[in-house]
């Protein structure tokens, strides 16, 4: 069955938005898959255009699912890549010609002959003509029928960066700092990301009979409003788009959130309003008159083109009392009720618990319920080398003096130590290593449910099997992970579930176990007729908008305080974490504090008591992201 999407009026490129990102990467690689077998039907190779990202993975995927289920024959299809980073090896885990490779060519019946990608090894005196003879095989293939691209969060293609040349060709291009920062996981630090890539030019780009552009989160929402309605410049190089025959953007409803006719679609013409966007539209119109709710006045609906809304559903003062009737029902001091039962907490990583909900962890504990927290992962890729070093140098020296550790041998000292001495930037870590780097977040992420009282025994270590990569890039998620969280679920049988519903996690794994937790919780209500409340947080990254908060628990500056010192415990992440994430160098307990008190200060603005601090969820509605 075809995923269904719906397009977005009042953008200068054809955009669709889908339900999820799992649907709108079907829906990409049944182009694809239609694109190629009318090709094999003349006897004629397809021709695509393919570039490495999280946004492509999920299209790589489904091809090589139609190819072993569907019999999609990919023998006659020819492959060029988008771009290459310049001065690594194809074997290396951050290049594109490996990923390319693992995610999809090594896994269908693309001849090895039909494959063209960038080579970030070639002598600086030999570029030229290695991107001249790759623009030749471009021509002489007859040209690309369908390119898959992402866009970076400065708006580049490929490596088309922003105030490069509009018709450029393949070449070597110099990497915008953005693109850095961006890249920074894959390579284990910004420091360690190439200067320079090799890039298909937007010219080549644009000759391309067909271009399919994916974006996926919350993270790409701005760039996406600026490349699909805002002025065509070459500072945003994805606006050029507009201009192509048949290009259109392929988005989740959390990159397509911020244009126009998703955001205002009131500003474009009538619409059909809902309990949802009558909220979501009186919330706005706070914020562009600077009023409480309870201040509004038809002129204020009127001046802001919501004529309809006051006609059909007015008066002003009738309307901002509904909504201020369901934002204050929002406020909850106590969000799993008084009577005592079992909750579970899902963690992505080791400190997200903390980070994203510990002033409810609190609240919860002081209620009387009984808490549990479920780490999901390792995090130990997160963590750095000197931690590593100084904590096998503390085992070791109470070996010696104490005799502690008698399965600490002086051979496993030496051999850890030579592993991170010969370690060069951007390698994954040994498997010795990495499990003194899991033991160093197991230990924090014990200390810090403790300060928010949470009990030993209900502490979860689930070290789920997509994750044990070692590196940024993980493993496709399957049923071995579902299973154990299926299992934990049933074990503690909560009546109340709260995970991490962020999708805007730069490094996926946020969303990878979103979808784990929510199909695991789709099998238990299908197999018992119900399932527990499920309520999703956001991580350090951004909160929720107040038009879809559920339910708000308020925070003391004393519950804070407490929250700031469970964050505390993860002291591998302070003071600077190893993935921060792109442009906010503040800690992650300035972060949470200040989102916090944000989300306090916002629920004042419209006109509800003044908190000191908020912390925010939304209940799940059953459907996988």
């Amino acid at each position: 069955m075809e995923p269904a999407a719906h397009p977005v009026a009042g953008t200068q490129v054809p955009c669709y938005v889908f339900r999820s990102s799992r649907d709108a990467a079907a829906h990409a690689a049944r182009i694809i898959a239609h694109t190629v077998r009318e090709r094999n039907s003349v006897g004629q190779p397809a021709v695509l255009g393919l570039s490495a990202g999280s946004s492509q993975v999920a299209v790589y995927r489904e091809l090589v699912r139609m190819h072993r289920h569907e019999g999609l024959d990919l023998a006659g299809v020819v492959i060029f890549g988008v771009a290459e980073y310049y001065g690594i090896r194809p074997d290396q885990l951050q290049s594109f010609h490996r990923w390319l490779h693992r995610n999809l060519l090594d896994q269908v019946n693309i001849p090895g002959k039909n494959i063209h990608l960038l080579d970030g090894t070639v002598p600086p005196g030999q570029v030229a003509e290695h991107c001249r003879r790759f623009e030749e095989r471009i021509r002489d293939g007859g040209g690309v029928d369908v390119h898959v691209l992402g866009i970076g969060r400065n708006g580049n293609l490929g490596f088309n960066e922003p105030f490069g040349v509009r018709h450029s060709r393949t070449r070597l291009v110099t990497l915008d700092p953005v693109t850095r920062k961006e890249a920074a996981a894959d390579f284990f630090h910004e420091e360690n990301v190439p200067m320079q890539a090799l890039t298909m030019g937007l010219g080549t780009i644009g000759e391309a009979r067909k271009i399919l552009l994916l974006a996926f989160g919350e993270e790409s929402a701005g760039i996406i409003r600026e490349a699909a309605e805002g002025p065509m410049s070459d500072r945003v190089p994805a606006s050029f788009l507009r201009e192509h025959v048949d290009a259109c953007f392929l988005l989740d409803e959390a990159a397509a959130a911020e244009l126009t006719g998703i955001a205002t679609p009131w500003v474009l013409g009538s619409v059909q309003w809902t309990d949802r966007l009558v909220k979501q539209a009186v919330l706005w119109l706070c914020q562009q008159t600077g009023k409480a709710l309870l201040k509004l006045d038809g002129d204020d609906f009127r001046n802001h083109n919501l004529h309809q809304l006051l006609r059909d559903h007015g008066p002003a003062p009738r309307l901002a009392h509904r909504v201020f009737r369901w934002m204050m029902d929002t406020i909850q001091y106590h969000p799993a009720g008084r009577r005592p039962q079992r909750v579970l907490c899902f963690s992505p990583h080791p400190d997200d618990d903390v980070i994203s909900m510990g002033g409810t962890l609190i609240r919860l504990n002081e209620d009387g319920h009984e808490v549990h927290v479920a780490y999901m992962t390792s995090g130990n890729i997160a963590v750095f080398d000197h931690d590593a070093r100084r904590l096998i140098d503390l085992v070791a020296e109470l070996n010696r003096r104490f005799g502690i550790d008698r399965k600490l041998s002086p051979e496993l000292e030496r051999r850890v130590q030579r592993a991170l001495d010969a370690k060069r930037p951007g390698d994954a870590d040994v498997a010795e290593v990495l499990r003194i780097k899991e033991l160093i977040r197991w230990s924090e992420a014990k200390a810090a449910a403790a300060v928010c009282g949470c009990c030993e025994e209900n502490l979860h270590f689930l070290d789920l099997p997509f994750y044990r990569t070692g590196t940024v890039d993980k493993r496709p998620s399957g049923k071995e992970d579902v299973h154990a969280v299926r299992r934990l679920i049933e074990q503690v049988a909560p009546g109340q579930v709260y995970v991490a519903g962020d999708m805007s996690d730069p490094h996926g794994t946020h969303r990878v176990c979103a979808e784990l937790i929510f199909r695991a919780l789709r099998g238990i209500q299908r197999s018992c007729g119900s399932r527990p409340e499920v309520l999703l947080y956001r991580g350090a990254w951004q909160e929720w908008d107040l038009d879809v908060i559920d339910i708000a628990v308020p925070l003391s500056p004393q519950d804070l305080e407490r929250k700031k010192a469970a964050i505390f415990r993860h002291e591998s992440q302070k003071d600077s974490a190893l993935f921060p994430g792109p442009d906010d160098p503040r800690e992650f307990w300035q972060r949470a504090e200040d989102r916090n008190r944000h989300t306090a200060d916002r629920y004042n603005q419209i006109g509800l008591p003044e908190y000191y601090a908020l912390e925010a969820f939304v209940r799940w509605d059953g459907q996988l992201p």
